[in-house]
């Protein structure tokens, strides 16, 4: 439902960005979204009866309302319940068996278990500073991966910039997907969107350029960066990557197989979704090669 409380300088700042499409997105952002259940193939296979498929994503099943996560006997869930934008924005890393990969911000877990589903050998790092979000991605690993299965993975709680400073050029692929404004979430929160100002979207965009730099520095020469969020500000989108390629060696993707996904939206340098559009997202992500 939309917030009873108004911002004023919330609604003129994406009425400048959206124009006239703002009030069609704003109130796709106040309705409930549309998620899936992304089957795990840790486990064996679950039976899928009654579910509707997610017909653009492999292994995911439309969400039905009221629908109840169950363990199988041995303790394990048999689906993860994220949002579709989710599940494109991990397997744009585009993972591989052997590689040492870092999830620089992958609390709560949903796309750490899409990376790690690809890997299945290897280094994968799941970082999370929060001690509370890092707990629950620890539930997340236990819950979803049998021990024999999930030697690979590792979970550290070191601030993100750490990692270009203490570990430069050591990963094959990052994926940063990095704290932002959540404007679906904000609007959800009655007392922080009536705080909300712009200052806040640039104070996070500083953040993020400095946790996008970090995830350059870690990368090897010729590897990969996704980075991501899930604000519809292009402060904190296309100009924080802006800055990167200004400042720094890098080539901005196009992967073919990113074309059969008709709602994706092309920006300078990415992809936004949208839930005007797929009742899902909002996420925006660009996938970066270090050259």
């Amino acid at each position: 439902m939309n917030s009873p409380i108004t911002n004023e300088l919330f609604e003129k700042y994406f009425s400048e960005v959206y124009g006239g499409r703002w009030p069609k997105l704003r109130d796709a952002l106040a309705q409930k979204e549309k998620q899936v259940l992304r089957e795990n193939l840790f486990i064996d296979k679950t039976d899928h009866l009654g579910l509707e498929d997610c017909d653009f994503l492999m292994h995911c099943f439309w969400k039905p309302e009221g629908f109840s996560l169950q363990k199988n006997d041995d303790g394990h869930y048999n689906y993860y319940v994220l949002d579709p934008a989710s599940v494109i924005v991990a397997r744009a890393l585009e993972a591989k068996p052997d590689e040492k990969i870092l999830d620089m911000c992958a609390a709560p877990g949903g796309k750490s278990l899409v990376i790690a589903e690809h890997m299945l050998s290897g280094e994968l790092i799941s970082n999370e500073m929060s001690d509370s979000r890092r707990e629950r991605l620890l539930r997340v690993f236990h819950e979803y991966i049998p021990r024999d299965q999930r030697l690979f993975v590792s979970v550290k709680g070191l601030d993100g910039n750490q990692y270009g400073l203490r570990m430069p050029g050591e990963f094959d692929r990052v994926l940063a997907d990095v704290p932002c404004s959540g404007e679906r979430h904000l609007l959800e929160n009655p007392k922080e969107f009536a705080m909300w100002t712009k200052k806040r979207t640039q104070h996070l965009a500083v953040r993020q350029y400095s946790l996008l730099s970090s995830a350059w520095l870690a990368v090897k020469e010729g590897g990969r960066i996704v980075y991501s969020t899930c604000s519809i500000s292009p402060e904190e989108n296309d100009e924080v990557v802006a800055k990167l390629v200004k400042k720094r060696k890098v080539k901005i993707l196009r992967p073919d197989w990113l074309e059969v996904f008709d709602f994706l939206e092309k920006t300078e340098h990415g992809y936004q979704i949208l839930p005007d559009r797929t009742g899902f997202g909002p996420m925006y992500f660009s996938v970066i090669e270090k050259s």
